[in-house]
Protein backbone atom coordinates (compact mmCIF):
# COMPACT_ATOMS: atom_id res chain seq x y z
CA UNK A 1 0.00 0.00 0.00
CA UNK A 2 1.06 3.25 -0.56
CA UNK A 3 0.84 6.06 1.54
CA UNK A 4 0.80 9.79 1.54
CA UNK A 5 4.09 10.62 3.39
CA UNK A 6 5.71 14.15 3.29
CA UNK A 7 9.16 13.17 2.46
CA UNK A 8 8.89 11.12 -0.55
CA UNK A 9 11.59 8.39 -1.16
CA UNK A 10 10.15 6.14 -4.16
CA UNK A 11 8.04 7.33 -7.27
CA UNK A 12 4.75 6.22 -5.92
CA UNK A 13 5.16 8.37 -3.43
CA UNK A 14 6.57 11.44 -5.33
CA UNK A 15 3.43 10.93 -7.29
CA UNK A 16 1.15 10.73 -4.43
CA UNK A 17 2.39 14.01 -2.85
CA UNK A 18 2.58 15.96 -6.00
CA UNK A 19 -1.15 14.92 -6.71
CA UNK A 20 -1.66 15.88 -3.06
CA UNK A 21 -0.63 19.02 -3.08
CA UNK A 22 -0.98 19.79 -6.34
CA UNK A 23 -4.20 18.13 -7.84
CA UNK A 24 -3.02 17.28 -10.87
CA UNK A 25 0.01 16.11 -12.62
CA UNK A 26 1.22 15.08 -16.42
CA UNK A 27 3.80 12.91 -18.00
CA UNK A 28 6.18 16.03 -18.54
CA UNK A 29 5.75 17.19 -14.71
CA UNK A 30 6.60 13.64 -13.70
CA UNK A 31 9.67 13.59 -15.45
CA UNK A 32 11.04 17.28 -14.47
CA UNK A 33 10.24 17.04 -11.28
CA UNK A 34 10.61 13.13 -9.80
CA UNK A 35 12.51 11.04 -12.81
CA UNK A 36 8.88 9.54 -13.57
CA UNK A 37 9.17 8.54 -17.09
CA UNK A 38 6.16 5.63 -17.07
CA UNK A 39 3.71 8.05 -14.94
CA UNK A 40 0.72 5.86 -16.45
CA UNK A 41 2.46 2.51 -14.84
CA UNK A 42 2.36 4.80 -11.58
CA UNK A 43 -0.95 5.53 -11.56
CA UNK A 44 -2.29 2.11 -12.39
CA UNK A 45 -0.33 1.07 -9.45
CA UNK A 46 -1.98 3.86 -7.14
CA UNK A 47 -5.53 3.14 -8.42
CA UNK A 48 -4.78 -0.52 -7.71
CA UNK A 49 -3.96 0.68 -4.26
CA UNK A 50 -7.28 2.71 -3.86
CA UNK A 51 -7.08 6.01 -5.16
CA UNK A 52 -9.22 7.98 -7.62
CA UNK A 53 -7.36 9.27 -10.23
CA UNK A 54 -9.44 10.95 -12.87
CA UNK A 55 -7.84 10.73 -16.42
CA UNK A 56 -8.22 13.87 -18.52
CA UNK A 57 -6.82 14.28 -22.37
CA UNK A 58 -5.60 17.59 -23.07
CA UNK A 59 -4.08 19.57 -26.52
CA UNK A 60 -1.89 21.51 -26.41
CA UNK A 61 0.74 22.77 -29.33
CA UNK A 62 4.30 22.10 -29.57
CA UNK A 63 7.07 24.06 -30.12
CA UNK A 64 6.92 23.18 -34.43
CA UNK A 65 2.53 24.12 -34.08
CA UNK A 66 1.42 20.67 -34.51
CA UNK A 67 -1.45 19.70 -32.04
CA UNK A 68 -0.61 17.22 -29.61
CA UNK A 69 -2.58 15.44 -27.08
CA UNK A 70 -1.38 14.46 -23.48
CA UNK A 71 -3.31 13.06 -20.26
CA UNK A 72 -3.55 15.37 -17.37
CA UNK A 73 -3.90 12.87 -14.35
CA UNK A 74 -6.32 14.41 -11.25
CA UNK A 75 -6.36 13.12 -7.85
CA UNK A 76 -10.04 12.94 -6.72
CA UNK A 77 -9.85 10.73 -3.44
CA UNK A 78 -9.09 7.83 -1.59
CA UNK A 79 -11.59 4.54 -0.86
CA UNK A 80 -9.87 2.34 1.47
CA UNK A 81 -12.47 -0.30 0.06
Amino acid sequence: MTKLVENPTNQREAVLWHLDKNKTITSWEAIKEYGVTRLSSVIYDLRENGYDIETNMKTNKNRFGNSVNYSEYKFINYDSN
